[in-house]
């Protein structure tokens, strides 16, 4: 039964009234009188239990800036994004690190005006770093670069930072490396134990710095070490800090997607949503966004979900074909 707060008022105002109409004429009470009783009681215990949301119903949706740029020829402004995105109805603006024009007072204060200007939220900044390397002097230069990315999200008012792994590099083009669906061989001499206990490592190093900011950090399943969920797994749960979560990147794995997605949807604190309008760019998956939408609900996610459009057709439409997408399957 469904009840309007309005039909709740006009319930209760009849039922208040039903006793004393009662005693005046010494009659029980009248079945309609005892239909709004019934119903007030009814609306009474609806709203005194608190309303449960669905997992849907707290997705809220951003975008990559990403999405609008590929890393090709010159950047795609951010306060661009952030005027398309506001237009289209996101929530929020995921920021990529390399597509800010630089990391000066006056700018990172012009991005928080220009998104807060447009009501919209920025959930991340995704940032690239690698701590696959047998060289120390290597892997803290890549964790000082992350300790200066968590105070640059701080001072935009970011909450989380996606983080990345590394990789070997032992395949030198990415695009070599797309055709062999990120699997890749160590360095000559070094074992994968080596390098995950780099990575346990380095994180560990940044997670003081994370703690005293209140930033996130999400380890992502990206190309390179943490293609695997397994590994990714093995990572995570080595660090094992309140402070690290798993960025779930819905394009990045080497198989079947939904069994990746299963594996760590439990774990992930922010999803990347993958679109592939006008054919990808390196690769295209058709992906099942309902079927995800309930894979995330079972693994009990909560939290953001931010497009990654990496098709080639021109982000002015392929954007907004892909929020339509998401929107259909987290907003339902």
């Amino acid at each position: 039964m469904s009840v309007t707060r309005r039909r709740m008022l006009q319930l209760g105002a009849a039922a208040a009234a039903a006793p004393a109409a009662e005693l005046r004429a010494g009659t029980a009470m009248a079945a309609p009188a005892a239909e709004l009783c019934a119903g007030t009681a009814m609306a009474a215990r609806a709203a005194a239990q608190p309303a449960v949301a669905s997992a849907s119903s707290r997705i809220q949706l951003a975008v990559s800036t990403y999405s609008y740029w590929h890393f090709k020829t010159e950047k795609y402004p951010i306060e661009k994004v952030f005027e398309h995105a506001a237009a289209l109805g996101f929530d929020g603006v995921e920021i990529l690190h390399r597509q800010m024009k630089d990391e000066t007072a006056a700018y990172v204060s012009g991005l928080k005006r220009a998104a807060f200007r447009q009501g919209l939220a920025l959930p991340m900044l995704s940032i690239h770093q690698d701590f696959v390397s047998p060289d120390p002097g290597e892997r803290q230069r890549h964790v000082d670069h992350t300790i200066r990315c968590i105070d640059l999200a701080g001072r935009l008012g970011i909450p989380c930072i996606r983080l990345n792994s590394g990789r070997w590099k032992t395949i030198a083009s990415f695009d070599d490396l797309m055709k062999v669906k990120g699997d890749e061989p160590p360095l000559p001499g070094h074992t994968l134990d080596e390098a995950i206990q780099w990575c346990v490592a380095a994180i560990e190093a940044c997670l003081p710095a994370a703690e005293k900011a209140g930033i996130m950090l999400a380890l992502e399943n990206h190309w390179g070490l943490t293609t695997r969920p397994d590994i990714l797994i093995r990572i995570h749960d080595a660090v094992r800090s309140p402070w690290l979560g798993i960025n779930l990147d819905t394009g990045n794995f080497p198989s079947d997607p939904y069994a990746g997605l299963e594996q760590l949807a439990s774990r992930a604190v922010i999803v990347q949503a993958k679109t592939y309008y006008g054919g990808g760019e390196w690769y295209a998956l058709d992906l099942d966004y309902a079927r995800i939408a309930g894979i995330l609900a079972k693994g009990g996610f909560r939290g953001w979900v931010s497009l990654e459009m990496e098709g080639k057709e021109d982000p002015t439409t392929a954007v907004a074909k892909s929020f339509d997408v998401l929107k259909g399957a987290f907003k339902a």
